[in-house]
């Protein structure tokens, strides 16, 4: 909400919605506000059914099915008789497509184990 002009320094004083005051030049151009449909995510959807409207009008990415559920056929990782992967999860950045699946081209794997050293620990 603008709340005074000041004509001799070109300047408006402002009080926005967190209370604040704020001066700015008066040939500035912004709209000052709250962005509608804040906090939609926030909500939780609850049910597969409005998961499934919801990427339905997207793209084809849900639902998100993994690949030791599937069939050997379907993924690298299917089949067998309990869902495990059977096999090291990385693979080659050379492999052909169908396989690169999981960590493809890994410098490393596992947990990130101690600290870095800084510039200025290091001494």
């Amino acid at each position: 909400v603008v709340i005074s002009h000041d004509e001799d320094k070109g300047t408006t004083r402002l009080r926005l919605p967190s209370g604040g005051k704020k001066t700015v030049k008066s040939d500035v151009r912004a709209q000052i506000g709250v962005v509608a449909g804040g906090g939609r995510t926030d909500k939780p959807l609850l049910k597969a059914g409005r998961a499934y409207h919801k990427y339905a009008v997207k793209r084809n990415c849900w639902p998100k099915i993994r690949g030791v559920a599937k069939n050997p056929v379907e993924h690298p990782f299917g089949g067998g008789n309990h869902q495990h992967i059977g096999r090291p999860s990385t693979v080659s950045k050379a492999a052909p497509s169908g396989r690169k699946v999981g960590l493809i081209g890994a410098r490393r794997t596992g947990r990130l184990r101690g600290v870095k050293k800084l510039g200025q620990d290091r001494d």
